[in-house]
């Protein structure tokens, strides 16, 4: 999706349509609003009232809004430019968070096991703003230097490791103007699902978890309108931004041709046993590092196993969209093997350590 027309409103006209006729609202004016505060046209008032009504006038349940500002905030990124030699398929898995389970960084872990697996993986993505434990803080935590990744390491880490991990921060730098006006406000706003719609490489296919299953259909239409194909977005009938390893998951799959097919999956696709999600609940930092390391290191607790079989569904259903695996039992069954093989390993300690050069080479 392009906004091809920028709307003639200026920001406190926009305000003043948010507060008082929402309705005659356009995406080309939510854009602009987003547009005029990137370029640093907005004071604290504005910015604050214009995030804080987006919210209150349900523009994040509208798909066009959401095509709108994930759009107008591709224009500003620092987008990676990868080898020509590159034609393979690019993939990721990611959630909106906000689902308040606190469950382990599933799709973190699943990223990793999918590139180990043979896929080319670039996974978008941030510190906790809504668990204890956010992808970054993980990895960070083990030794991966995620701020010295700019956008002409893409290429090479993705040549290197088949993995590559995208620092929102650092790909999406015009955000800053929301970041800290969106932490003092402390409420969920559009802006907290934006991140699957942004990923500045725009993979190919992708796995995309929302925290509410109303959010599901959303999603898949402003993915679809976006250009997007071969995504699914998955919501867990507990809502939860992954697919469940507890029991039924919703899908909004979007085909080749942009049709959107909603169908329910369950653990038995894949051949794994269902477990309840406390079972697979996160903690601190300290104990999620814990446990990835035994995950890694193929030392798994028995306490572990729900969590394992839980990594096992989501990198299996990844391998299926992407067409890796014929069926999810297949695709649960090479992430299992993978993950088995000690090369998840070998590949996460090469991408650290790949990192830790970058930075030595720029310091």
């Amino acid at each position: 999706m392009t906004i091809n027309t920028v709307s003639s409103k200026t920001l406190k006209a926009i305000l003043k349509c948010l507060a008082t006729t929402p309705e005659k609202l356009t995406p080309e004016d939510a854009a602009t609003g987003l547009r005029a505060i990137i370029n640093g046209e907005a004071n604290d008032a504005q910015l604050a009232g214009f995030i804080t009504a987006l919210q209150l006038r349900g523009m994040g349940m509208r798909p066009d809004m959401l095509a709108a500002l994930a759009a107008e905030t591709q224009r500003h990124a620092l987008v990676p430019k990868l080898e020509p030699s590159q034609t393979e398929m690019v993939v990721d898995i990611v959630g909106t968070g906000g689902d308040g389970w606190n469950t382990f960084n599933i799709s973190t872990t699943s990223s990793l096991v999918a590139a180990a697996a043979g896929l080319q993986v670039a996974k978008h993505g941030s510190r906790s703003s809504s668990s204890n434990c956010g992808s970054a803080d993980l990895l960070e935590s083990l030794g991966c230097d995620l701020n010295a990744i700019g956008p002409d390491n893409v290429a090479e880490l993705l040549r290197r490791h088949r993995f590559c991990f995208l620092f929102s921060s650092t790909f999406h730098p015009s955000m800053r103007y929301l970041a800290q006006t969106r932490r003092e406000l402390g409420f969920p706003t559009p802006f907290n699902v934006l991140g699957p719609l942004i990923n500045p490489v725009q993979p190919d296919r992708a796995v995309v978890g929302v925290h509410s299953q109303p959010l599901g259909p959303v999603m898949a239409e402003a993915l679809r309108s976006l250009g997007r194909r071969n995504y699914a977005v998955v919501c867990g009938d507990e809502n939860l931004d992954e697919i469940s390893i507890a029991g039924s998951t919703q899908v909004w799959h979007i085909d080749d041709s942009g049709h959107i097919d909603h169908y329910t999956i369950h653990p038995d696709n894949f051949g794994v046993p269902t477990h309840p999600l406390s079972a697979a609940a996160g903690s601190t930092l300290e104990d999620n590092q814990a446990t990835l390391q035994r995950l890694l290191n193929n030392t798994l607790k028995p306490s572990d196993v729900a969590i394992r079989d839980f990594v096992l569904v989501n990198t299996g259903f990844l391998l299926f969209v992407s067409g890796m695996a014929r069926t999810m039992k297949q695709g649960a069954e090479i992430a299992r093997l993978t993950l088995e093989s000690g090369k998840v390993k070998d590949l996460f300690d090469s991408f650290a350590r790949s990192t830790r050069e970058f930075n030595t080479a720029t310091g």
